[in-house]
């Protein structure tokens, strides 16, 4: 069983549509919500990197 803490997209559409994160100092767990549930780690460097670019991007 995951021992992981996940917080729900603010941006979810209705229902489950929408992903989930979890986060440790080091790593981010992104994953979807449909059965079965698959998870991707990045480190968490590499995901401020990626939060970054869209930001600056506008999300384009």
């Amino acid at each position: 069983m995951s021992t992981h803490t996940w917080r729900k997209s603010s941006y979810c559409q209705e229902g489950e549509a929408c992903v989930h994160i979890s986060t440790t100092p080091t790593l981010v767990h992104i994953a979807d919500a449909d059965p079965p549930r698959r998870v991707l780690t990045v480190g968490a460097r590499a995901f401020g990197g990626l939060l970054d670019m869209v930001k600056s991007s506008g999300g384009r």
